[in-house]
């Protein structure tokens, strides 16, 4: 898929491309704030890691609230 000019693109796809940078940012957010407030012996693995694996794109906020957190 050939890359667009952001001058190039609809305003639609300039609504999807903001809407969708808004979700990951959001999830991100929700979940180092998550992360931060929760002690260390409720989280799987370091809070180190977790910290640098939910800067990864939707995957890695959505693999903390799945794996990362212990209940």
């Amino acid at each position: 898929m050939a890359s667009r000019k952001w001058s190039e693109m609809t305003g639609g796809q300039k609504s999807g491309v903001i809407a969708g940078g808004l979700v990951q940012l959001v999830l991100a957010g929700l979940a180092w704030s998550d992360l931060a407030h929760r002690p260390a012996k409720k989280v799987n693995g370091p809070k180190g890691v977790w910290a640098a694996v939910i800067s990864i794109n939707y995957a890695g906020p959505i693999a903390y609230f799945i794996a990362g957190r212990k209940d």
